[in-house]
């Protein structure tokens, strides 16, 4: 019923705003010969008084009484027009707020009752997040609701991270993940979650916080797939060919037959596989990975000339020995680490002149660079 009583007001209300325009429009406006006519009558009582005051003779009178009448037919013929408008339009703008007063609501009526839903009960904020039913984005606001007031609920932060995730909340995901951790402690199932959030969230790239967590994920299960596939990943994408495909073939030999990343597995073996660096390019020993986790306990400053250091140790090396895919994959990979994007760029495009692009080492430095957002400005061919 509260329903209709609003519904009711805002009609009025509209029909108001419609129909006072168009009471304003019909008052009568006045005729071009109005003034005309009323200056004559005038001029008709004045002869009569100068007449009668002895002015003018009856005569006189006489001539200037007709020619006025002359004029005043004259004048009434031409407003007669003007004086049938009026009720004409009069009687239009009655039509029109006839109209707006009862056609329009009825007109509206019958399209909601057509196309509207009328018989639907009210579903009050807080009755949907009592009886959420299937609908994700209630059951994640009733949690939320749960866990703002009672946030050391470590329980409500493990259901919650998995969902966030499968509807692409990455950052919120990544926050109940590190949230659940803390609150109830590590499990494979927690830790993994948290680091392929957190892989999502860096656009693909197994960063380093990434790997700490799946290590950590590893030593409380050591068969666990996703830790053993992200970490092969991470070697691979750091350009440690040969660990990455020591990890993938140790992974694919773990697997079921018919175990639902295998073909992805199998995939990384085969690109490692046809893209495995000649024999005697060994890979300088700068930077690897226990190198930057050893930089990650100093303080920034340190952190940073360390970090560069061993890319500038690293470049160098490469510009004496060119003939070394392992290297550029890993100094490109450091310098999009480092943030320095334009140095990433022109290192991708020296690699490409000592790997061409039509070889398969060329095309993984291309592949290399579009995962990391790089262009290679026209040398890929």
């Amino acid at each position: 019923m509260l329903f209709w009583i609003l519904v009711a007001i805002l009609t009025a209300a509209a029909a108001v705003v419609l129909v006072l325009p168009l009471m304003r429009a019909a008052a009568p406006l006045s005729s071009p010969h109005s003034h005309d006519i009323e200056v004559y009558r005038d001029q008709l009582e004045e002869v009569t008084r100068d007449q009668k005051s002895g002015l003018i003779s009856g005569e006189d009178a006489e001539l200037a009484r007709a020619e006025i009448a002359r004029r005043l037919l004259a004048a009434s013929a031409a407003d007669a027009p003007a004086r049938e408008s009026g009720p004409k339009s009069l009687r239009s703008n009655r039509i029109a707020q006839l109209f707006v007063l009862l056609c329009l609501p009825a007109v509206g009526l019958c399209l909601y009752l057509v196309t509207g839903s009328p018989g639907v009960p009210a579903q009050p904020l807080a009755a949907r997040l009592a009886n959420p039913g299937d609908d994700i984005n209630i059951l994640i606001a009733r949690a939320e609701n749960h866990l703002a007031a009672n946030p050391g609920d470590g329980q409500g932060w493990d259901l919650l991270a998995p969902i966030y995730m499968r509807s692409g909340r990455v950052e919120d995901a990544v926050a109940a993940y590190d949230q659940a951790i803390r609150l109830l402690g590590p499990t494979p199932a927690r830790l993994g979650g948290y680091a392929e959030a957190l892989i999502v969230q860096s656009g693909g790239l197994v960063t380093a916080d990434a790997q700490e967590a799946l290590k950590k994920s590893l030593a409380l299960d050591p068969n666990d797939p996703r830790s053993e596939f992200y970490l092969a990943l991470g070697l691979k994408q750091e350009g440690r060919q040969q660990d990455a495909l020591a990890a993938f073939r140790r992974l694919a030999g773990n697997s079921p037959a018919d175990a639902p990343w295998l073909p992805l597995v199998n995939q990384h073996i085969a690109e490692l596989s046809a893209g495995q660096a000649p024999a005697g390019n060994t890979m300088p020993a700068n930077p690897t990975s226990e190198d930057m986790a050893a930089a990650a306990q100093m303080d920034a400053g340190d952190r940073q000339a360390m970090i560069r250091g061993m890319v500038d140790s690293l470049s160098s090396k490469l510009k004496e020995n060119p003939a070394n895919f392992e290297g550029w994959m890993r100094l490109i990979r450091s310098y999009v680490v480092l943030d320095q994007r334009d140095k990433a760029r022109d290192a991708l495009q020296q690699g490409l002149k000592a790997f061409p692009a039509t070889g398969d080492p060329g095309k993984q430095l291309l592949a290399l660079g579009r995962e990391l957002g790089i262009d290679a400005d026209g040398e890929e061919e």
